[in-house]
């Protein structure tokens, strides 16, 4: 890899420089640059983010963390881009507070858009650095070097040459960046480097291969469950069979048969400890425990959304008006409305959370699966009552998050726990903690209005929605009232106040865009209250929405294609349209055409688009439904992506084919059961999630790779549209519309479904 540098006019920056002096027959070497002692990590100051080892190879201290996509891998290819060095030699160092400043964590499909591009601009400084360190080393402008993996020579005689190595392998940059914190710990960082121009790129645009693969494969590698510390202790938290319910009395004595088994009550935290692990589930299993009545009332299941509509606002977003929506509808010659509705739905990880936490004087070290070890730490220094530099949060791979799942409260759980026995905690959930308590996707119900005139033509569309907020307290764990473990101990949940609006490009004459929550439905350490899950409110905001765009279409004669690219402004949101419905092969209609696939099977296809943070994505879904019995198979994916610049080809694509997976199985299964007490769905049975037998057979991609803009996201957008796209391929295979996820038998069935 070689590429001509420009001199800088300045020169500074280097920090402490010794120069070695070269004696009578002695052989000259490099002058030693940098600093011996590493600066305070801070985010103006570039070793914060960069480091030349010993060895020849770099260290990239990235603040967020891979959550099984190979992001960090990408981030390896933007930094070894910038410093002219193969990926090979590049190592990302993840989510470690010691290591790392706070970047936000792995949130927002912001791994590459903002984590990424901060690494990539750091590295492009630390090249400049290093070009003008061998340019004092070797006495030769900067504009006459070259560097060719991580060896600067002079472009006229290669001969002369300097490692960067040799020039600091071991110490630490000592140059300070311009930085500023643009969206919540989404951090820019700039130097003195540009940025490589696109037509340079050698690693950015490539797919090596993943280094994790091979050790979750087998199983060389630790999990967070496999973290242990000398003097730890296994424990259980317990949790009442009634929301709401504290312990009043507890028997110890029915426990006592089990060794070393103590009993940990706070207030109404309440949990077993023991040397061993499965002693602590045998006494959290056998423990008799009075509690107090509590009655939560939630909603019967089937009432929540009916309770949704009746709830008090306490929070209303209006949106900013585009055009005189009111007029618009006055003046109609037909107005088309439609409502819809999405369930509570579990993060339902792989397994349930795991966390460590060993305190030792005013310090403490967390070890944690959370997508967000910066705030996980600053939770834990709440519970304990540290400053929050004196908790160290190591991140270790979890069994999954895509959002604020049950990591959090574990990290909580330990803490508190081992606050009040002096020892080393280690807290693992059982199956129904995981699913039973982790923070849920919050349920909505979404209403659409259009109005057309004489023509057809859209005059003006009002969408709104209103839910339980996205939000509970800040949703990243740092402050103890946002955990389980924070509620009991008197601190009780602060509700947010967030929902969303559909991110699209029509350019309908008037719109109305806005949004509502309500109260949660208990402010206490509830198996109802809601927090992010992958895309948060995505999936149901674009399932209403594009839905109901469907629908229109229909009702006014034309073509769901055809008339979403009548209103499209974007050139980009129109190229994915049409990318993608072309590749699937759609062909025009204007009614269901109800296809039999032999048998009692219809198939259907629909479509549907939506943006995320500057991504692009349309997707035809294609479906077999038994006529009979109402069961749906997703057969078929055609996804169009425009992420901007792409990094990482094959990781991308393997990306967007997760987000279609878990998007189907949040469409066609999943849904929080619950009864008045309490969450019922707790295991695999009552909270099914797809199975292997029910994914597609075929997910094409097409990726269109724009490099002239910046990467945005990839984690969370073609997840956005996919239950909209099911939706609409329903409709097109039997005429039903059905606008209640999940799309279940019973559902669609109940829909119309003969």
């Amino acid at each position: 890899m070689t590429m001509n540098l420009t001199r800088r006019a300045v020169l500074g920056g280097f920090g402490a420089l010794t120069v070695s002096v070269v004696l009578p027959g002695m052989k000259a070497r490099a002058a030693v640059f940098g600093a011996a002692t590493q600066p305070p990590l801070k985010p103006e100051n570039l070793s914060s983010y960069i480091k030349v080892n010993a060895d020849g190879t770099v260290s990239a201290f990235w603040g967020k963390m891979d959550m099984g996509q190979g992001t960090d891998l990408g981030v390896a290819q933007m930094v070894a881009e910038e410093l002219d060095l193969p990926v090979s030699k590049v190592f990302v160092q993840q989510g470690d507070t010691a290591t790392s400043i706070n970047q936000g964590g792995a949130s927002g499909s912001t791994g590459i858009q903002n984590g990424g591009k901060a690494l990539q601009s750091a590295a492009a400084e630390a090249r400049y650095q290093l070009v003008e360190m061998a340019s004092r080393h070797l006495g030769v402008p900067a504009a006459d070097l070259k560097v060719d993996d991580g060896v600067v020579s002079v472009a006229a005689d290669p001969a002369k040459k300097v490692t960067y190595t040799e020039l600091i392998g071991g110490r630490f940059f000592d140059t300070q960046l311009e930085w500023n914190e643009k969206i919540g710990n989404a951090l820019f960082v700039k130097g003195k480097g540009a940025i490589k121009p696109v037509a340079d790129h050698k690693v950015i645009g490539t797919s090596p291969m993943r280094r994790d693969v091979p050790r979750k494969v087998l199983g060389t590698g630790d999990y967070v469950v496999d973290i242990k510390v000398d003097g730890m202790l296994h424990a259980r938290v317990i949790r009442p069979e009634v929301a709401g319910a504290l312990p009043l009395e507890i028997d110890e004595s029915s426990v006592q048969d089990i060794p070393g088994v103590q009993v940990i009550r706070e207030k109404g935290f309440l949990a077993v400890v023991a040397p061993k692990e499965w002693d602590a589930i045998k006494a959290a299993e056998q423990l008799k425990v009075s509690w107090s009545d509590s009655k939560p009332n939630f909603p019967t299941q089937t009432g929540v959304h009916d309770h949704l509509r009746k709830a008090a606002v306490v929070h209303r977003d209006p949106g900013d008006d585009v055009g005189n929506v009111d007029a618009a509808f006055a003046g109609a010659a037909k107005v088309i409305e439609a409502a819809y509705e999405w369930p509570f739905q579990s993060h339902a990880s792989m397994g349930p959370a795991c966390a460590v936490v060993e305190i030792k004087g005013d310090k403490a070290t967390l070890w944690t699966g959370s997508q967000k070890p910066h705030f996980a730490a600053a939770g834990v220094a709440a519970i304990l009552g540290l400053p929050a530099e004196n908790v160290h949060g190591i991140w270790v791979p979890g069994p999954g998050s895509y959002g604020r799942n049950d990591a959090g409260d574990a990290a909580a759980d330990a803490a508190l726990i081992a606050k009040l026995t002096g020892r080393p905690i280690r807290v693992q959930g059982m199956r129904r903690d995981g699913t039973g308590w982790d923070p849920k996707g919050p349920a909505s119900i979404h209403t659409a209005r259009v109005a057309l005139d004489d023509g057809g033509n859209v005059l003006a569309w009002h969408f709104e929605s209103k839910g339980f907020s996205r939000v509970d307290v800040n949703s990243n764990e740092s402050a103890a009232y946002d955990t389980l473990a924070g509620q009991l101990i008197d601190t009780p949940l602060q509700p947010g106040e967030g929902f969303g609006v559909p991110e699209e490009s029509y350019g309908f004459p008037a719109k109305r865009k806005a949004w509502e929550t309500v109260a949660p439905l208990l402010d206490r350490a509830s198996p109802l209250r809601t927090s992010h899950l992958r895309d948060p409110v995505g999936p149901q905001i674009h399932f209403a929405s594009e839905s109901f765009l469907d629908e229109v279409a229909y009702d006014i004669g034309m073509d769901p294609v055809a008339f979403r690219l009548k209103y499209l402004t974007d050139p980009r949101d129109i190229a994915v349209v049409k990318a993608a419905t072309e590749k699937a092969g759609w062909r025009p209609r204007t009614a269901a055409r109800r296809q039999s696939a032999g048998g009692d099977t219809l198939r259907g296809q629909g479509m549907a688009y939506a943006q995320r943070s500057g991504t692009r994505v349309a997707i035809v879904s294609e479906v077999e439904i038994n006529s009979k019995t109402g069961e749906i198979w997703a057969r078929k994916f055609t996804v169009a992506h425009d992420c901007g610049m792409i990094i990482n080809p094959r990781q991308l694509t393997h990306t967007i084919e997760g987000n279609i997976v878990q998007g189907i199985s949040r469409a066609v299964h999943e849904e929080v059961q619950f009864d008045e007490n309490i969450v019922t769905s707790v295991d695999w049975e009552t909270y099914p999630i797809l199975d292997i037998t029910e994914t597609p057979e075929t997910i094409d991609v097409v990726l269109i790779d724009r490099k002239d803009i910046a990467p945005s996201g990839a984690g969370e957008p073609s997840m956005r549209p996919v239950a909209a796209a099911i939706a609409n391929a329903i409709y097109d295979a039997t005429g039903v519309r059905i606008r209640q996820a999940p799309f279940t038998p019973d559902k669609l069935r109940a829909a119309g479904l003969t």
